[in-house]
């Protein structure tokens, strides 16, 4: 028989037992696992699911579960759309103004009753899509609205049938270019100057507006949208028939990686592009500048 002493001492036992051991939850396939353990892991590598709690996300496997009952959103720029996109997406940039979002959205959710909105962007480190969602939700005052994290390049990777790459679909994953393919073509900023000589073709591919009151190489370089392919296709041909090598800098060095999809279809000749962009130039050492 218990004595009052030992029922204590077993109900304390008890107690820690149930603070000590996790909640368990039945997988799919009969294992066990825990659910703390399982709804850390779910979130590890999405920072934004930390930073945006209140924004209910998607994982890739539910987006494709779902793919064709949610309206998807690419939240990028229009020239990132065109490269490569999810084949039913429709593109609301983030950077639109306010007017402008709120309307293309609500036209959106009136079209569409119902129906999730799913937002995206480039990857698990891009943030547009939450903030796109948050914009939608807050601004808009759109309800049913989710995020998609794991980005555009997971998805054409996982799902290559459902996404266009230069207009073409499936999406050949070998066409994909990555970091360390773009960073093979990527001078430092005084090794991009100091080399940018005769046999050199320059484009300043930076948006009208910031190219106003600065230029690197002013009037030995060529303006042109970044957008506009029949431009660039014409000095990629121009390249070529005249033997030289194509130097191209944005703002901040990370627009270029859309261009290089375009000279890669087209098989450009040499190209480079400059670490850090026209900002960059700012950052060399005067003194060094002053011997070359």
């Amino acid at each position: 028989m218990y004595t009052y002493k030992k029922i204590l001492h077993t109900l304390l036992m008890i107690s820690l037992l149930a603070f000590a051991i996790p909640a368990q939850a039945t997988s799919p396939d009969g294992s066990q696992v825990t659910k703390t353990n399982t709804r850390a892991a779910s979130n590890e590598g999405f920072p934004g699911r930390k930073k945006y709690p209140d924004i209910p996300y998607m994982t890739i496997d539910q987006l494709n579960s779902e793919f064709d009952e949610v309206i998807t959103v690419d939240a990028r720029t229009p020239l990132e759309f065109e490269t490569i996109h999810i084949t039913s997406a429709v593109n609301i940039p983030l950077n639109l103004k306010d007017d402008a979002f709120i309307k293309r959205t609500k036209a959106l959710r009136t079209e569409n009753p119902g129906k999730k909105i799913v937002f995206y962007c480039n990857g698990r480190s891009c943030m547009k899509s939450y903030k796109a969602a948050t914009r939608a939700i807050e601004t808009a005052g759109i309800s049913n609205v989710y995020s998609y994290d794991a980005g555009i390049f997971e998805w054409a990777t996982a799902h290559p049938e459902k996404a266009a790459l230069l207009n073409k679909t499936p999406v050949d994953p070998k066409m994909l270019l990555s970091k360390s393919r773009l960073k093979k073509h990527m001078l430092a900023p005084l090794d991009f100057i100091n080399k940018a000589g005769d046999d050199v073709i320059i484009l300043d591919v930076r948006d009208r507006h910031k190219r106003e009151g600065f230029s690197i190489f002013s009037g030995y370089e060529e303006m042109v949208q970044m957008d506009n392919k029949k431009a660039l296709s014409l000095y990629i041909k121009q390249a070529k028939a005249e033997n030289k090598k194509l130097f191209i800098y944005d703002e901040v060095g990370k627009q270029v990686r859309w261009v290089q999809y375009h000279l890669e279809e087209q098989g450009a000749g040499p190209y480079y592009f400059m670490e850090g962009g026209a900002l960059a130039f700012f950052d060399i050492p005067n003194d060094q500048l002053m011997d070359n």
